[in-house]
């Protein structure tokens, strides 16, 4: 296995840093890793090494303003949530098909990085998709009071006051992982707020987005997610409407992997439990042609397989 740091650019000229993840012999396919919010790419190194040891190359990268993909001056970025799902996608996925030409291309996506497989045009370049926790994020879908609480004091007035007089929302102080770009926070902040999440922001066409994307998708939420439960899922799901869709909620419990929660999923412990199976969908996934078929809501609960 190799580790290659690279640098590739977004449409608008952005610089974005991540690495490839290559097997000691010829892959199978190249999977993009799409991160979570506020995550840096080294959260999923173990991941891709995993997927390197099954026979794939993995991509793993950060989005703008954050990880090696952060400028000098945070405060300067100007970057929308948005930006993330269509540039910095859009932009590994072109990187991944030159530098690969011919080589079939999967995706997995952490919570905002799942919803980018149905908001990006580049999606249509993909053989399937894993979702890993990705959820509607409206705050009204929390169930725990106390969770919900903390969130909207979180999105609704510690992150813009901190904005306001940083430039920036330092995230690491707030809980949310890496520091974040204002307007990209701003953005995020007002999705949830809204009933349908970003479904319901007229500017970004999100229905219609993912209406169009036809591509095998399955779809892993954990029962000790707070944020990703069922309810939030589901909502986000239903918009595929033309995706083959396959769900399963997994009881960490049950599953024997530990806790796992919103990000656990790609941490080893859990994952020596958990990812034998993704990989074994994924390869599955390139053995079968690539059919359209509403979503199947069925949820195998307590069944990670």
């Amino acid at each position: 296995m190799t580790a290659e740091p690279i640098e590739f650019s977004a449409a608008d000229g952005y610089a974005l840093h991540g690495t490839l993840w290559s097997p000691d012999a010829a892959p199978r396919a190249l999977v993009l890793i799409h991160p979570a919010t506020a995550v840096p790419e080294r959260l999923y190194a173990g991941f891709a090494r995993f997927l390197t040891e099954r026979g794939f190359a993995a991509l793993t990268y950060n989005y703008r303003g954050i990880g090696a993909s952060r400028p000098a001056r945070l405060g300067a970025l100007k970057a929308r949530m948005r930006d993330w799902m269509e540039l910095d996608v859009g932009a590994a996925t072109a990187w991944a098909r030159q530098a690969h030409e011919g080589l079939p291309l999967l995706a997995v996506g952490h919570s905002v990085g799942g919803h980018a497989i149905g908001m990006s045009g580049a999606t249509t370049h993909l053989r399937a998709a894993v979702l890993v926790a990705a959820h509607a994020g409206s705050t009204r879908l929390i169930a725990q009071a106390a969770e919900r609480l903390k969130v909207r004091l979180i999105l609704r007035v510690l992150g813009p006051l901190m904005s306001a007089l940083l430039g920036y929302v330092p995230g690491k102080r707030l809980g949310l992982g890496e520091d974040l770009p204002a307007g990209v926070f701003r953005e995020w902040s007002r999705w949830t707020t809204l009933p349908h999440y970003f479904f319901d922001d007229p500017t970004l066409g999100a229905a219609e987005r993912f209406s169009k994307q036809r591509l095998p998708i399955l779809v892993l939420g954990f029962d000790d997610d707070p944020w990703a439960n069922p309810a939030a899922i589901g909502l986000l799901v239903s918009y595929l409407t033309r995706a083959k869709v396959e769900r399963r909620q997994i009881d960490p419990r049950a599953a024997g992997s530990g806790p796992v929660g919103h990000m656990g999923f790609f941490r080893s412990r859990p994952g020596t439990v958990l990812w034998p199976d993704v990989a074994d969908w994924l390869a599955q996934a390139l053995d079968t042609p690539r059919t359209a078929g509403r979503p199947s809501l069925s949820i195998a609960a307590g069944n990670p397989a």
